[in-house]
């Protein structure tokens, strides 16, 4: 008899998942996944205003890498790492205009 009750339950259990199954709606998703194609350049081929803003903003670093990125639109991206006293490393971006980009 248990195994009767058993039988039934699971029959139920699965007759009702099938009768309910039309109520779940599956959400496709998809992954963008960006990469910045920086290309290394010497820090002589930094834009004047690009030096100026990091002589006059980080006055106390020094320049250890400099690289470029020209976007589709035709600007450019500068990706300077910094060294600070400390030998504490910072990477900073700047347009081509010399403003800190976020």
């Amino acid at each position: 008899m248990k195994k009767l009750f058993v039988a039934v339950a699971l029959v139920m259990g699965l007759g009702t998942s099938v009768a309910f199954a039309d109520n779940f709606m599956v959400v496709a998703s998809e992954t963008v996944t960006m990469t910045n194609d920086f290309t290394p350049i010497e820090v002589k081929d930094l834009p004047a205003a690009v030096q100026e803003a990091i002589t006059k903003n980080y006055a106390e670093s020094t320049i250890k890498e400099a690289a470029v990125e020209a976007k589709e639109d035709g600007t450019k991206t500068y990706k300077v790492v910094l060294t600070d006293k400390e030998g504490t490393e910072s990477t900073v971006l700047f347009s081509e205009s010399g403003e800190v980009l976020k």
